[in-house]
């Protein structure tokens, strides 16, 4: 009995696999559009669990799968979307269409989990416009000054640690990804939670331990849990599951409700993400984006706000809101940030000329501030740091891809093809494949900061150099991850050579898994002769 049952089941998988293949197909055919079937979205999924590819190559996989195409179309399951391969087309769609696009694809929703699903990113529609605009004064040159402060003590306290070290006669050693994240700790415990901590002095301090509890997105489990809301959103809803750790979850939003009431018992201000927080729930944040003309010339990397998305906030946010925002500013400052110094510290060490060069930079600005502190403005004039960054996000930007979700019916016409992207369809941006696309970058995998400099930076396209996205929905951070990184760069590099060990890994190694994980990066911090 049980064996007809499975014939029978196997039969019916096979009659609805085989109509959904035929249906999509007809359906790009009457686009006019190649595409890739069902079997390929199969393929990927089993290449992603068996661990073929690393994030990087998958990304690129997808975006030269129909090399000479501006789009193509693909299947997500039953999810039809658009791969676009041209970075003008998308830019039309990200900015001027904007109204079209407006949302990303909602993989984790609020009803299941509440940090994750109320979060910037997972946010849609008005909901988003709201939060976006009540978020955005946060996050200014001149509020990224006053957190500035914070960063440096972090960054201080780093190079202390390790001179001592030094001192010592010991030899400084280090992972490169613990090393940094175990810094991204420190700057989000001080900047989000007005916490400070040393994870360096303190290496098993109980933040440091939650954090990398709620960082493990890299195991089976997670895994399983992220494919199930990909792909069969209503089956995650009925079995309620939640991303996250649902205690982690609880704790977490409780130090963030617990600080807010101290600081308000006591009348304690801070420049930091708990007191914006606290100013956006007492309705006492002026809802406006700082002109452009008070900034100073940041770097090649920053995004700037832009009008579209911009909304006059009537919304009283709840607490679970708000405690969602300094979750997500959590999460994306301690992988991504962690990440991108991961990345530069390694191109840094393999490129000695890079190094030599940009020593000699911070060397000057060094001497020209007396030996005092950096401060926010000096270290956006570093132009050769800010090469160095721009280049390691081209190379290793920080999200392998971008999308956005269809809202209403879209005509697209890029002069060959004329269709519609109907509602609901899904639009895939892959910034890897973009950054190391050799019509955009000359030898696109060498690792070349002077294509930022003053003399070649011109001939970067805009809409080809994305690390932090595009249009309205770009990250709303980057301006904190470029202080935070060129901060802890500026003090190590003063003071120390970064040097292969006898555990280096070249060329870099990353884990196969979608996630970007890496298999142990190795250096020794060489103390500099004084």
């Amino acid at each position: 009995m049980f064996g007809e049952l499975l014939v029978i089941g196997i039969v019916i998988i096979g009659f609805l696999f085989y109509k959904l293949s035929t249906e999509n197909a007809r359906y790009f055919e009457e686009r006019n559009l190649k595409y890739r079937g069902v079997f390929h979205f199969f393929k990927n999924i089993s290449t992603l669990i068996s661990g073929q590819y690393d994030g990087f190559q998958s990304g690129q996989n997808m975006y030269n799968f129909f090399s000479d195409e501006r789009i193509f179309g693909a299947f997500d399951f039953n999810i039809r979307q658009y791969v676009v391969r041209d970075p003008e087309v998308y830019k039309l769609l990200a900015i001027k269409d904007f109204d079209h696009f407006c949302d990303h694809r909602v993989i984790i929703s609020e009803e299941i989990d509440e940090l994750f699903g109320n979060s910037l990113i997972s946010m849609h529609g008005e909901k988003w416009r709201q939060m976006r605009a009540t978020l955005s004064p946060a996050f200014t040159g001149s509020k990224m000054r006053l957190m500035f402060e914070l960063v440096s003590e972090c960054a201080d306290g780093i190079v202390e640690h390790f001179m001592k070290q030094a001192e010592n006669k010991q030899k400084i050693n280090i992972e490169m990804k613990d090393f940094f994240s175990r810094y991204a700790n420190d700057v989000i415990a001080t900047c989000a939670f007005g916490i400070k901590v040393n994870s360096f002095a303190e290496p098993n301090n109980d933040f440091f331990q939650t954090a990398k509890k709620m960082m493990r997105f890299g195991g089976f489990i997670q895994m399983f849990k992220i494919l199930v809301h990909f792909l069969l959103p209503q089956v995650a809803k009925l079995l309620n599951l939640q991303f996250s750790d649902r205690k982690l979850s609880m704790e977490f939003k409780n130090i963030i409700l617990d600080t807010m009431a101290m600081r308000k018992r006591n009348n304690i201000h801070r420049p930091d993400m708990v007191n914006m927080l606290m100013q956006v729930r007492d309705g006492h944040l002026e809802q406006k984006i700082e002109e452009k003309s008070n900034e100073i010339q940041e770097g090649f990397a920053t995004v700037e706000e832009s009008n579209v998305g911009k909304a006059n906030v009537t919304r009283k946010w709840s607490d679970s809101e708000l405690v969602a925002q300094c979750f997500l500013f959590f999460i994306a400052g301690f992988e991504t940030s962690s990440a991108l110094l991961t990345f530069a510290a390694y191109e840094i060490m393999v490129n000695a000329d890079v190094q030599q060069k940009l020593y000699e930079e911070i060397s000057e600005v060094n001497e020209q501030l007396g030996g005092k502190r950096i401060t926010y403005d000096a270290l956006q004039k570093i132009k050769y740091l800010d090469q160095v960054i721009s280049e390691t996000l081209r190379k290793y930007p920080t999200a392998i891809q971008t999308d956005r979700t269809c809202v209403k019916d879209y005509v697209y016409d890029d002069g060959e093809r004329k269709f519609t992207i109907e509602k609901g369809s899904n639009v895939i941006f892959s910034l890897i494949g973009v950054h190391r696309d050799s019509k955009y970058y000359q030898d696109p995998e060498k690792f070349n900061p002077d294509r930022f400099n003053d003399e070649n930076k011109h001939n970067v396209l805009p809409s080809a150099y994305v690390p932090f996205g595009v249009g309205p929905r770009n990250c709303i951070g980057s301006r904190f991850a470029l202080m935070e990184a060129k901060a802890i760069l500026y003090n190590l590099l003063l003071n120390f050579s970064f040097e292969p060990n006898k555990d280096t890994k070249i060329p870099i190694k990353l884990k196969k898994t979608f996630f970007i994980v890496f298999d142990g990066v190795h250096l020794e911090l060489k103390p500099r002769a004084k």
